[in-house]
């Protein structure tokens, strides 16, 4: 099946068009202290238009028994959410391969944080590294993380690893989407 560019789609954000639409699917959340918890996700990437891509992610605590049937029953027990912005900054790093663009993703959640990452995209793979990560007061301490997405026979696969709670950079979350929208 053809590609096709979203209608609209700002030539800026074009390196990330495949990314555009709504993805649902199962993953993992594991770390130091937090036992292995199976989750449920949905994410969803839009444009209006403008010079970015906007994101959206919820993570639901999965059902019991995995039954992708019973997905709408984990609904009932978020893990986390995430909203923010993807963008593709004009100026090219030096050094960054002629087949790969800069790419920025800024994220909010309401457990206080507020992180930047900078990378880059190309070949249906996102590669990421916290530049900022910025807390309220009472937030956890999470001082650094890298998020890695790959579309992969038309699926968006991803993990997120992070240094938090005094511990090293390591896993911390990923999963396999499929594309709904």
């Amino acid at each position: 099946m053809a590609f096709t560019l979203p209608d609209g789609l700002a030539p800026e954000v074009f390196p990330l068009a495949w990314l555009v639409g709504r993805w649902r699917g199962h993953g993992f959340v594991s770390y130091p202290n937090i036992p292995r918890t199976a989750v449920v996700q949905e994410v969803v990437v839009d444009h209006d238009g403008g010079p970015y891509l906007s994101w959206s992610s919820t993570l639901w605590v999965a059902p019991e028994d995995g039954g992708a049937e019973t997905d709408d029953a984990a609904e009932d027990r978020v893990w986390g959410t995430e909203t923010g912005f993807w963008r593709v900054p004009p100026d090219r790093p030096e050094g960054l391969d002629a087949s790969r663009h800069p790419v920025e993703l800024l994220l909010t959640d309401p457990a206080g944080h507020l992180s930047l990452y900078a990378g880059a995209v190309g070949n249906g793979r996102i590669d990421l590294v916290s530049d900022l990560i910025a807390r309220t007061p009472d937030a956890a301490e999470v001082s650094a993380a890298t998020r890695l997405l790959g579309l992969v026979e038309g699926r968006l696969l991803w993990t997120w690893d992070m240094a938090a709670f005094g511990e090293p950079l390591q896993s911390y979350v990923s999963a396999e989407l499929d594309r709904v929208v």
